[in-house]
């Protein structure tokens, strides 16, 4: 049996982990990715904190832009397929995803200048894909520890509504709201008292036990984070090179999930067969974040350097559409137990749209230091063999924060998700390091990326992990560059959140492959 995963919270996680769909799990997947970026930027491990000379410096140390003293055009088309793999109570499942994708893409402007102590100059515009959501997550297994329904009607309980609430209008949750609607959760007298149970541990309740279920969950989720930039550098004598971006990130996010439960006793008299939710959830907005940086250069043949990233400040509008399947057995007379019900019918019989629901969210902060050996650094760029970099990076992944951008939802709430952000998660630090050799126009590139585990409990075990290799072409002012990048990913998913007793969740291990290509010209 696999880990069983219990958060102690400030107050009872049930009266937020499911409200209006909103989890800490969305606010960490806003801010732990592994950025994109051109081939090269890729091939070294995206260790590009003290290099510079590439587009994609912009969204890393946009220092590294004030090496420029001509201008360049860049195109990074890319393509990703991966598979996932589920532990789930003992049990292995997988799926499998493949999608088109772009890293950095734009125009860098540099040029020198004839006097002062300012040599150069140079300004960049650009477009790169900072978070990829493409994949699909698959996993199975028999819990007799809990049921999905037990979600639902642990929200409703909180609520303090009557079982008869008119749904439409209720502070519930899409999914709480269906399973009331299809009697997947309702009232049992239990020592006298009236409590709010799902119905696939009704009979459990009353013997004491907890029921035994199969259950499996497949998650398809698509789109990610673009983010344009506009960025500026400067180069003072060779020597020190400053620069800032402003970044505007497009958040793009949608998930598709189900997750079925069915029977595992045998007993064809406890009012439970079945029970399937799909849910369709949507998250887009736009954002804005600043990049400072600088890259120092002591001698000919070393670079150092130190950037910050502030926190993206986004304008986020969520969306939920959903249904419910549930087949009571015996619950209700002959040919009235299969039960369904979806957003028509809590909302659009009543002539009520589907609510719609904005928020803000602030992602962490990003401190980086970094430095480069770069052999033979010498003014002819032509007669440099080659550079070894490494990056290291730290992240406050417990610092993002949310608040309420409407009337829907108060601020207490988010205040609540907040709290739970910041127990549930912890700084960590990324490391990334790279290396190139160069044979007059051809190049050869190796690189690795480590980005650590988020979460404060030890019981959950995550990392992303690259290993990269390519190679580059560059003669007479055209380049191109080819990369392939194998991701190792290690992350947990909880199917569902409960406050009453211990959360069971799923290992995920993911292999993806990412294969980038980088044409550009200079001018």
């Amino acid at each position: 049996m696999k880990k069983i995963f219990a958060l102690t919270l400030a107050f009872s996680i049930g009266s937020f982990f499911t409200t209006y769909a909103q989890t800490p799990e969305e606010a960490l997947r806003l801010g732990w990715n592994t950025p994109g970026g051109t081939a090269r930027y890729r091939a070294i491990g995206g260790a590009m904190g003290s290099l510079g000379g590439d587009i994609t410096a912009a969204y890393v140390n946009p220092a590294g832009l004030g090496l420029y003293k001509t201008s360049e055009f860049v195109l990074s088309p890319a393509y990703s397929f991966s598979k996932v793999n589920g532990d789930f109570r003992g049990t292995d499942a997988s799926a499998k995803k493949s999608a088109f994708d772009f890293g950095t893409t734009g125009a860098v402007f540099g040029w020198s200048e004839r006097y002062g102590k300012w040599r150069s100059k140079a300004i960049g515009l650009s477009i790169n894909r900072t978070a990829n959501f493409n994949n699909t997550i698959y996993y199975k297994g028999q819990n007799d520890l809990s049921s999905f329904s037990e979600s639902f009607a642990e929200e409703f309980a909180n609520s303090g509504l009557p079982i008869d609430v008119n749904l439409y209008s209720a502070g519930l949750t899409l999914g709480t709201k269906l399973a009331n609607y299809t009697y997947l959760i309702d009232t049992l007298s239990v020592n006298g008292n009236t409590e709010v149970i799902g119905l696939p541990q009704r009979d459990a309740i009353l013997a004491g036990t907890s029921a035994l279920v199969n259950q499996e969950k497949r998650i398809a989720t698509k789109g990610g984070i673009s983010e344009l930039n506009i960025a500026f550098a400067a180069n003072n004598q060779d020597k020190l090179y400053l620069g800032a971006s402003l970044g505007i990130p497009i958040v793009n996010y949608h998930r598709t999930s189900t997750i079925n439960e069915t029977d595992a006793s045998g007993n064809t008299a406890n009012n439970f067969n079945y029970a399937r939710y799909d849910e369709d959830y949507r998250l887009d907005g736009i954002g804005v974040n600043l990049k400072l940086g600088l890259i120092f250069k002591p001698a000919e043949y070393l670079r150092f350097g130190i950037g910050i990233h502030t926190p993206s400040l986004y304008a986020l509008t969520q969306t939920q559409t959903g249904s419910i399947e549930a087949d009571l057995e015996n619950y209700f007379p002959p040919g009235k137990n299969i039960r369904k019900a979806d957003q028509d019918s809590i909302y659009t019989q009543f002539g009520v749209d589907v609510p719609e629901y904005n928020l803000d969210l602030s992602s962490p902060w990003k401190f980086l230091v970094s430095a480069s050996y770069v052999l033979r650094e010498v003014e002819d760029v032509t007669k440099q063999r080659g550079f070894l970099t490494a990056d290291v990076e730290y992240v406050t992944y417990g610092s993002p924060r949310y608040t309420s951008g409407d009337d829907l939802v108060s601020q207490s709430y988010y205040d609540g998700v907040n709290e739970a952000i910041k127990l549930s998660y912890r700084s960590a630090f990324n490391f990334r390091a790279g290396g190139e050799l160069k044979f007059n126009t051809i190049m050869t590139r190796l690189g690795f990326g480590y980005y650590g585990n988020p979460y404060k409990d030890d019981a959950l075990d995550a990392s992303h992990m690259t290993l990269s290799g390519g190679l580059g072409y560059r003669n007479k002012g055209y380049f191109i560059d080819l990369t392939y990048v194998h991701n190792i990913n290690k992350d947990v998913n909880f199917p569902y959140r409960l406050g009453d007793k211990p959360n069971t969740f799923a290992n995920l291990k993911e292999g993806m492959g990412n294969v980038v290509m980088t044409v550009g010209v200079k001018f």
